[in-house]
């Protein structure tokens, strides 16, 4: 991890810090967390995907060098709205690479889905602390991004509340010595409803999460617990144990965020309240911990803690997930892209809630070959390309296995 490099920041020794998708809910909490402490932070650039109005406002707030929206039809209107300022405007996707370039020591990748994976590769490559907050670029391009940091002197820090919590009680240096992962899950708004309850759900309930605000894409893979398929697949990746050492537990108040099991019969939790910016505090601080304004677990307070195991049955994404490890190759890679089209056309109300998984499986056992070293970009991009295919394809003939 080479952490003797890094310095902590300080208003003597700021922080230079870029957000890869500085408008999304965990966007949000990294700059809210930064506008707390502004001496300790210069931030280089500001990445959005469409909406100019709160980039602006951010860029505004953070005096951002540069903002970026990714969406090129939208340039002009960031432009206007940043007149009168010194903040650098651009767009499209050369621009969100170029931002992503730029010398920050820190850059949070934060934009939902495959289409963070390019930008997040360039922050690792040129040696920056990457934070990582986007399951899809290590669940496609696990073994190029570990490799871009290692190569680089760079740096991984999770923040996806899960891996943080192992990141913080895994000792490295212990590796031989460790059982287990315990990978907590709060199983989602239908961890008690009916396979023919969910069959009805609508994309409303789906979103409705018990314990989390976040946003709609993560809603929906936390409720079909592919969020959790997803984050075996990482934590398997960042912490280099085999999947049958990696164990998944519903734990519905999600105050644990997860566990590291060791042979001598010890586990250590990380504890906190579901706040995504507890986990982001970490990462912004790392190797130093900052002052968080998340609230403050109360254990005398707190309802009893429960656990359970996953129904595999109501949510087949975890064996699918389990499979696309076992296959490997470009197998998660496929898992990811058909997931996303499914997830699309369910909130576009085009299919029903059970219909993800069908669709995601669908596309699994008609992908032919999934061997072979994931080692470019454009084989990743190739691959997901054609099982994006393949998913709408099984959209459109609705040739779903019940």
């Amino acid at each position: 991890m080479g952490m003797m490099r890094w310095t902590a920041p300080s208003p003597d020794t700021p922080r230079h810090v870029t957000i890869v998708g500085s408008t999304g809910s965990v966007g949000q909490s990294t700059a809210d967390l930064i506008a707390r402490a502004p001496d300790s932070y210069r931030v280089e650039a500001l990445v959005a995907g469409n909406s100019v109005e709160a980039l602006a406002e951010q860029a505004r707030r953070l005096k951002a060098k540069m903002a970026v929206v990714a969406n090129p039809q939208r340039y002009r209107a960031l432009k206007d709205a940043l007149a009168g300022t010194s903040i650098e405007a651009a767009a499209g996707p050369e621009a969100v690479i170029e931002a992503a370039s730029r010398p920050a020591e820190w850059v949070m990748a934060a934009v939902v889905g495959y289409a963070g994976l390019a930008p997040t590769l360039v922050a690792a490559r040129r040696g920056a602390m990457v934070a990582l907050a986007n399951k899809e670029a290590l669940v496609c391009a696990g073994r190029l991004l570990i490799d871009a940091i290692s190569g680089s002197g760079g740096a991984l820090l999770p923040v996806d509340s899960e891996h943080n919590a192992i990141f913080q009680v895994f000792d490295p240096s212990q590796r031989a010595s460790i059982d287990r992962l315990i990978l907590t899950a709060s199983g989602g708004p239908f961890r008690n409803w009916s396979l023919a309850d969910m069959a009805e759900a609508t994309p409303e309930q789906a979103l409705a999460h018990p314990n989390w605000d976040m946003g709609a894409k993560i809603s929906i893979d936390s409720a079909t617990m592919m969020n959790k398929g997803l984050e075996l697949i990482e934590a398997h990746l960042l912490f280099g144990l085999p999947t049958g050492q990696i164990e998944i537990v519903v734990h519905p108040q999600s105050v644990i965020h997860s566990m590291v099991a060791y042979r001598d019969g010890s586990v250590l939790a990380q504890l906190g309240t579901p706040d995504m910016r507890v986990p982001i505090a970490h990462a912004l601080g790392w190797p130093a911990r900052i002052d968080g304004p998340a609230a403050r677990l109360d254990f005398t307070n707190l309802a009893p803690l429960t656990f359970e195991r996953p129904d595999s049955g109501r949510f087949p994404s975890l064996r699918l997930a389990r499979e696309a490890l076992a296959l490997g190759g470009f197998a998660p890679v496929v898992l990811n892209a058909a997931n996303e089209v499914a997830v699309a056309a369910f909130l576009a109300r085009r299919i029903g809630f059970l219909d993800i998984a069908r669709v995601v499986e669908n596309v699994m056992v008609a992908s032919d070959d999934f061997a072979g070293p994931v080692d470019s970009l454009q084989q990743i991009q190739s691959a997901d390309r054609e099982a994006r295919r393949r998913a709408d394809e099984a959209l459109k003939s609705h040739t779903l296995t019940n």
